[in-house]
């Protein structure tokens, strides 16, 4: 090919195309172009920090067409390999620096002077020396503004832009459009930004406030714990910058989710929290409005802000110290209120999430956020994210044993997140990062990251001394002069304020702190549009009545809304059976079992106008094939997507039906729709567990923020906890949902739990949780078998008359007076037991009652049945569970309080056991034969 083309110049503007076309070939296939060209391109590919990627086409294109332009056109005539090598070595130069300039970057506040120097991106790597200086080459239009430049200036261009205070990494990012976004950002302004005078003085107040308080704090209140933000100041400004900023994106709420480190100062110094507040929980004046309460850097705090483009509502989340934890919880919290607002929701409400640097990549909730990200059920149009990276990682760990990555930020490559790594001593540069990652996630709807790269002044907490542990680093941080005074020096060596101005910030915020005054403006609490409500759901007993039966005509009509099938959409053959299964229980032909039980209580949710959301590992189709809210087209037309899903279509007006297959996770995704759900109550907002065992893996989410949050923060939830439960013979790991695990955690009528029996039973019970004003998280032990038992489901009068039960008594008639033994149960065990009886003929001597509401326990309800069977000097709780687990050594201080003076309280179960369950179906089977007998032994 090159043989045929040898009379032309290969420079010339019009073969670039041809040239271009030769090096991509090289690139599909090297064999396939002539052996000089192969040659000339091994070379450059085989230069260290380069790949044939790596090398950008555009520039080469100009650089050849510019080349020949030079040299006379057609008329310079062969191939000039030694410009075009050079050339080609100076945008691999630039490739390298784009790639790995942050490694060389000047990053870190305590060690400034050992700058790594990387062979990657010295120019003699690729073969250009002091002689190529001052020779101009072609790079581009984003570098400079100039599309030439002497080898020199390119060189200090790139330093200044890749290997600055500000670094960016983004060429792991497969979307081009992404990459030249963020490059043409960066390298516009030599990565530097255009503050005016305003603006730095401002920066230096408020890290002035930011410094000063913590100053403050730490001589008021000497030793006691506050996990000091000092060394990572730069956080105050540049999160004021970035909500400042925000409004005029179009923002109008912030979500904060914040650990610890910093906490109060951003309470006082970006929400605008009263210092006297902090003071008084120092001093411990707080009110103790709640049961049990938390302590000062785990509190929230709400406020509105002003700012140049209209105020902006900002929430602090409230934050256990089970680190990062509450970032799954933001995010929840995030999508509920963009949901209510519709549209603009992604754009009205941002979501903000500060990590320290060891628990960003160490906690495996930061994967599964991150793996949430970018879904269509959990999506927030982006985060935020700040890593405060102090660089010890929790008490005393020196980074070589925090992590396996380079960064600690790496975790975030894995969705393509670009990374800002920026010096704490560098405010400005900071605040830039946080500008740049504004308008990243307002242009393209994801995840960004700032690695604020800074140090710890003083211990974990205030009691700690690192020295212990890290004498050399803490040798370098007493020598640090701290981030204020570097930017002070700045700004008073550029003129922008005199060492008296500077000096007077701190007296005045000290001033200021003495007199407890509110430091950053707030303005006064004002009615919003999407504000959530709670005021009506407290104080509200549990026991407040609440209709949940439908007339037999309105189950009729939702059906024929939810199993009216477009023509085009083909179901699976036991899909279809299940849909005419359903037309016949709406009519009264067939008992409904739980499927339909639900779907009954959802349609009639939906058209009241509440949305629903349902989450979980099979949640569309169901684990157990029951629910079946996604039909799957066997067609898979275009008009359906795929997909069709009855409840969207129940009416007009109808709430939001949203089924979400999740990721594979529980922790965060429980802790999402935790977030959720608490931003929600006028939503179901169910999160369902695929084995109710697997709900373990959330056990975080579950005691500090489910079953507490309320006494510690006040922060009420009405998330239902759907949770397969039941021993069938599957072995440990699919049996148990831990109900005594979840029973343990009942206390101060925080939680609602229901083992139940009967499919009318799932009805009433979805139905009271929204439409009775009540709201508390609602866990539900479900059986997996009684899902197609046909004793378990109900007659259609069952959903037109009544309501939940909370016991339901037992159904033998006539023989009151001659019971010797009332056995108590809870779900599926019931119809075991009730076979078990008559086969041995015992109805006369055994009465069964089923506790379905295990907490808050229904005293009344179980006294009365206990009264029915004045004979009865037993009463004995029968469960399927091993003795220690189920809800036995949890029920039975409670049991007790109802016995009559002549009754006493004795179990049936299996065997104690280290496992929740056996994986021998000849024990499973032997175990339940033994609770049986001893259920049924007089």
């Amino acid at each position: 090919m090159m043989k045929e083309q040898s009379s032309l110049s290969y420079l010339y503007g019009t073969n670039v195309p041809y040239i271009e076309d030769l090096y991509e070939a090289y690139l599909s296939s090297p064999d396939s172009v002539d052996s000089q060209w192969r040659q000339y391109f091994d070379q450059v590919a085989a230069m260290p920090g380069s790949t044939p990627k790596d090398v950008a086409h555009r520039p080469i294109q100009e650089a050849f067409a510019n080349l020949a332009q030079q040299r006379g056109g057609a008329a310079a005539g062969g191939v000039d390999f030694a410009a075009m090598q050079k050339q080609v070595a100076v945008l691999s130069l630039i490739s390298a620096y784009r790639s790995l300039g942050n490694r060389a970057a000047d990053l870190n506040p305590l060690d400034r002077t050992h700058i790594r120097q990387l062979p990657e991106l010295d120019p003699k790597t690729y073969g250009l020396t002091d002689a190529d200086m001052n020779t101009p080459f072609h790079v581009g239009t984003d570098l400079s503004g100039s599309p030439k430049l002497p080898l020199a200036e390119i060189i200090r261009h790139l330093k200044q832009i890749y290997c600055g205070p500000l670094a960016l990494e983004y060429m792991h990012i497969p979307d081009t459009a992404e990459r030249e976004w963020l490059q043409a950002r960066l390298e516009a302004n030599g990565a530097r930004p255009q503050f005016d005078a305003e603006t730095k003085r401002r920066i230096l107040k408020e890290i002035t406030a930011a410094e000063t308080m913590e100053r403050y704090l730490h001589t008021r209140y000497v030793g006691q714990k506050r996990f000091s933000l000092e060394g990572g100041e730069s956080t105050v400004p540049a999160l004021n910058h970035l909500i400042r900023a925000s409004t005029e994106k179009g923002v109008q709420e912030i979500v904060i989710g914040m650990a610890h480190r910093g906490r109060l100062n951003v309470l006082v110094n970006t929400m605008g929290k009263a210092p006297q507040a902090i003071f008084d929980e120092f001093e411990g004046k707080v009110d103790a409005k709640f049961p049990s309460g938390d302590v000062k850097y785990h509190m929230g705090f709400s406020s509105d802000v002003p700012t140049p483009h209209g105020p902006v509502h900002l929430s602090l989340a409230y934050n256990p110290s089970h680190l990062e934890i509450t970032n799954p919880v933001i995010e929840g919290s995030v999508r509920a209120r963009q949901d209510h607002r519709g549209a603009e929701g992604r754009k009205q409400v941002l979501p903000i999430l500060t990590h320290g640097d060891s628990a960003f990549i160490g906690l495996g909730v930061n994967q599964s956020t991150f793996n949430m990200s970018q879904t269509r059920g959990y999506s927030t149009g982006g985060t935020i994210h700040f890593v405060i990276n102090n660089q010890v990682g929790f008490t005393t760990s020196d980074p070589r044993d925090t992590r396996s990555t380079l960064y600690c930020t790496d975790i975030a490559k894995m969705v393509s997140a670009p990374i800002l790594h920026v010096n704490g001593d560098d405010p400005e540069a900071v605040c830039h990062a946080a500008q740049i990652a504004l308008d990243y996630r307002t242009t393209f709807q994801k995840d960004i990251v700032i690695d604020l790269v800074c140090y710890r002044k003083l211990g974990h907490n205030e009691g700690d001394d690192p020295t212990l542990t890290q004498p050399l680093m803490y040798k370098q941080v007493a020598a640090h002069p701290g981030s204020r005074a570097v930017y002070a020096e700045q700004l008073i060596k550029e003129g922008v304020v005199t060492k008296e101005e500077a000096e007077k910030l701190i007296s005045d915020y000290r001033a200021a702190m003495d007199k407890g005054d509110r430091i950053q403006e707030i303005l006064p609490e004002q009615k919003r549009e999407h504000a959530v409500d709670w005021s009506k759901y407290q104080p509200i007993s549990w026991r407040t009545p609440v209709k949940t039966a439908l007339p037999a005509a309105e189950i009729k009509r939702l059906a024929d809304r939810f199993t009216t099938i477009p023509a085009d959409v083909k179901l699976h053959n036991t899909v279809s059976k299940i849909i005419d299964n359903r037309k016949a229980m709406a009519v009264g032909e067939q008992a409904i079992d739980w499927g339909m039980a639900e779907t009954i209580a959802y349609a009639s949710l939906l058209e009241a106008g509440h949305d629903i959301r349902i989450s979980g590992e099979d949640s569309g189709r169901g684990t157990f094939s029951h629910r079946h809210a996604v039909l799957h087209d066997q067609n898979r037309t275009e008009r359906t997507g795929g997909v069709y899903i009855p409840l969207q279509h129940i009416g007009e007006k109808q709430g939001r039906f949203n089924v979400i297959d999740s990721i594979l996770n529980e922790e965060a995704v429980m802790a999402y729709e935790y977030g959720y759900a608490s931003s929600a109550p006028e939503d179901l907002v169910i999160w369902e567990a695929q084995f109710g065992d697997f709900a373990n893996g959330a056990q975080i989410a579950i005691d500090q923020f489910i079953t507490s949050g309320e006494t510690k923060w006040g922060r009420w939830c009405g998330l239902t906890v759907i949770l397969p439960h039941g021993y069938d013979g599957q072995g440990p790991e699919h049996s148990s949902a831990r109900v005594e695990r979840w029973l343990q955690l009942c206390a101060e009528e925080n939680i609602q739990v229901l083992m139940m029996s009967e499919a009318s039973q799932m009805f009433h019970a979805l139905r009271r949780q929204i439409l009775r004003p009540y709201r508390k998280p609602l866990v539900i032990f479900m059986s997996k078998r009684l899902l197609r038992l046909k004793d378990a489901c109900s007659p259609l009068a069952n959903f037109t008359d009544g309501e939940f039960r909370l016991v339901i008594g037992d159904t033998v008639q006539g023989r009151d007076q001659d019971v010797k033994r009332v056995i108590l149960c809870a779900g599926q065990v019931y119809y075991d037991l009730a076979k078990a009886r008559a086969d041995k003929g015992l109805e006369k001597d055994i009465a069964i009652v089923r506790v379905e509401q295990l907490y808050p326990f229904p005293y009344e309800e179980v006294a009365a049945e206990l009264k029915r069977f004045p004979n009865a000097t037993e009463i004995m709780w029968a469960q399927e569970e091993p003795k220690n687990q189920g809800a036995w050594y949890q029920i039975r201080h409670r049991l007790e309080k109802v016995l009559g003076a002549n009754q006493r309280l004795t179990t049936a179960s299996r065997p104690a056991s280290a496992s929740p369950a056996v994986g021998y179906a000849v024990k499973h089977k032997a175990g339940l034969d033994g609770l049986l007998e001893d259920a049924m032994k007089l």
